[in-house]
C-alpha cells in the first residue's frame, strides 16, 4: 500500500462531526463495560527495570573493569598477581579506550533484548485478554443457538472387509514400463 492511497479528501472532518452527533447516546452499561475492557488492557507498570534473565548481562555489560587478579601459584604467584596489578595500573587508560565501544555495543543490545522482552510481555497479555474476550462471546452465541441433534452415521466396515472398489494404482518406478 502507498501513502496516496491513504490519503482522502472524503469526507471532510466536519462530515464526520455531523456523522458523530447523529449517533444515539450509547446506554450507560455499554459505556462502563468499555470502560473496563480498557483498564484491563492498560500496561500496569513492571516491578523490575530488568528482566531476570538480562540481570546477569547487565551486570557484566562493563568489559573494560576486570575482577581482581589471582593466582594459584604457591612460590611466584604473589609476584605474579603484582604483575597484574601493575600492567592494568598502568594501560587502564588504554584498556577503556580500546573497550569503549565494546561497552557501547553491550549497553545497545541489552536495551534492545529488554525491550524485546517488554513488548513480548504486552503481546502475550493483549493475546490472552482476546482469547477470553473471543471465548466469552462464542459462548454467548452458543447460548443463543438451539441444542443439536447428533447425527447418525453409517457404520463402518471392518477393516478386512473388501468394498468391492480396486485402490488406484500409482505410476511404477520402473522406467519404460
Amino acid at each position: 500500500m502507498r501513502a496516496e492511497d491513504l490519503i482522502s479528501t472524503r469526507p471532510t472532518a466536519e462530515e464526520i462531526t455531523e456523522s458523530l452527533r447523529q449517533l444515539p447516546t450509547p446506554r450507560p452499561d455499554a459505556v462502563d463495560a468499555l470502560r473496563q475492557r480498557f483498564a484491563a488492557t492498560h500496561e500496569k507498570p513492571s516491578a523490575a527495570a530488568w528482566p531476570p534473565f538480562l540481570e546477569g548481562a547487565r551486570i557484566k555489560r562493563d568489559a573494560r573493569y576486570a575482577d581482581a587478579p589471582s593466582s594459584h601459584r604457591p612460590v611466584v604467584g604473589p609476584a605474579l598477581v603484582m604483575a597484574k596489578r601493575a600492567f592494568r595500573l598502568a594501560f587502564q587508560p588504554f584498556i577503556n579506550e580500546a573497550l569503549r565501544r565494546q561497552v557501547e555495543f553491550n549497553e545497545a543490545i541489552l536495551d534492545a533484548l529488554a525491550l524485546i522482552h517488554e513488548h513480548q510481555r504486552v503481546h502475550a497479555r493483549t493475546q490472552t485478554l482476546w482469547r477470553q474476550e473471543v471465548e466469552k462471546r462464542l459462548e454467548q452465541l452458543d447460548a443463543h443457538l438451539p441444542p443439536r441433534t447428533p447425527e447418525v452415521e453409517p457404520p463402518a466396515k471392518p477393516s478386512g472387509e473388501d468394498t468391492g472398489a480396486q485402490p488406484p494404482r500409482g505410476k511404477s518406478r520402473r522406467r519404460g514400463r
